[in-house]
Order: structure tokens, then sequence, then C-alpha cells
């Protein structure tokens, strides 16, 4: 059996969520219904986020649990995670997301039997769905922003220090190279025995003497026979 401070503590709670739940209704989108569009809404759908009337309400609690949970907006107790839901999404945000691909000329339906066949569209089937959507709230998004940019700060920590750049396959090729040979210098004929031989030119006939008669050593050792 609860006590008297915990029955205080939860009513003081259940004020709150209903001060909540009333601000956000007073929104223009949240004034009508999410599917009908019929005024005055005093219903909700808090896993999905969207205020509903009456009678949508009747049609959601038909589509199981698994898909929508709905809730009196001043009849039941709500918990503060329901709240959040409710908070994170709305009438205006849950449009975007569950007709986005709604065609330009369509009318809301307005008997029961469309108004199901419509809701089963929207919801079960998800025919109007923007795929690339994401139902993240909006901390949850500020939390992944932060947890990327906790990453890139630890990526630069780690980052290694800058290395040599190590010299391209044409530079090593070019200090391969072996350098050009010096051109040989011309050599001295100290003894003149490479200098060209001299030509006499007699009677118009060019004959070739050697370099001198002297050079003929073996001419003297030679007897007349």
């Amino acid at each position: 059996m609860a006590t008297r401070s915990e029955r205080e503590k939860a009513q003081k709670l259940n004020e709150q969520h209903q001060s909540i739940l009333c601000r956000l209704l007073r929104e223009e989108d949240n004034k009508y219904c999410a599917d009908c569009e019929a005024k005055g809404p005093r219903w909700a759908s808090w896993n999905i986020g969207v205020f509903i009337c009456i009678r949508c309400a009747g049609i959601h609690r038909n589509l199981g649990v698994h898909i929508s949970r709905v809730k009196s907006v001043n009849l039941d107790q709500w918990t503060p995670e329901q709240i959040q839901c409710m908070q994170d999404m709305g009438n205006t945000k849950a449009r975007v997301i569950y007709e986005a691909n709604l065609p330009e000329s369509f009318r809301r339906p307005q008997t029961d039997q469309s108004v199901e066949f419509f809701i089963r569209e929207k919801y079960e089937r998800k025919k109007y769905y923007d795929k690339t959507a994401s139902n993240a709230s909006p901390k949850e998004k500020e939390k992944k922003k932060e947890d990327k940019k906790r990453d890139k700060e630890t990526e630069k920590s780690f980052k290694p220090l800058p290395t040599e750049k190590l010299p391209k396959k044409e530079d090593q090729q070019l200090d391969l190279k072996p350098s050009p040979k010096k051109a040989l210098e011309p050599s001295i004929d100290l003894l003149g025995l490479d200098g060209p031989a001299e030509t006499h030119i007699t009677n118009g006939s060019t004959t070739s003497t050697a370099l001198s008669d002297d050079l003929d050593i073996f001419g003297p050792m030679m007897s007349n026979p």
C-alpha cells in the first residue's frame, strides 16, 4: 500500500504531466486529429507521438499495441517516458514522416470505413512513410553528434607524426645513372712515332719516306752480295 508521501509525489508528477500535455495541445497542428483532422483531440498514441480524436483512437487500438499504444490525455496516468515521446514527436513532425509520400490531391477521409482504411495504410503498411526519416529524439541526435565529435578528437590525438618522404623512383634512377665519361685528353707523342708520315711529291707521284734515314738501324748490318 502506497504511503501518503508516495501518493502526493505521484499526484504532483501527474499534474506536471497534465500541464505538459495541455501545453502541447495548444500547438496549432496538435489542435486537430493527426489522421482525420477532427478538432479538439483528447487522446494520443504515445509510441507514435500523435494526438488523435476518440474515433481514431478506437481504430488505433484495433491495430494492436505492437503498432499503436493509446492513452487518454486527461483520464490516464502517464509516465515520464511516454511524455517524452509526445514532446519529441507531435502531429507536425509525425505528418512529415508518416505522410511524406501522400499525394497532393489527397483528401482526408470522413466516413468510419475510409478513416480506418487510411489509418491502416498510414501506420500498419506505412504506405506514405518517409524511409529516410529518423525517429531518433533530439537528445539522441545530440548525443550521436557529441560521440562523433569525441571520436574525431581521439583520432587526431593518435595521429602518427609525419615521416620523411622517401625519394621517388625517378629521383633514385637519376642518382644511379653513371656520370658521363670525361673526354679523353689527347696524349702527347714524345717520340714522334705516331706522327703522320711525310710525303714527297716527285714528278707527279707521291712517295712515303720514313721519318728519318737514321732510324734504319738494320741497313749497315746487311752486306752487299
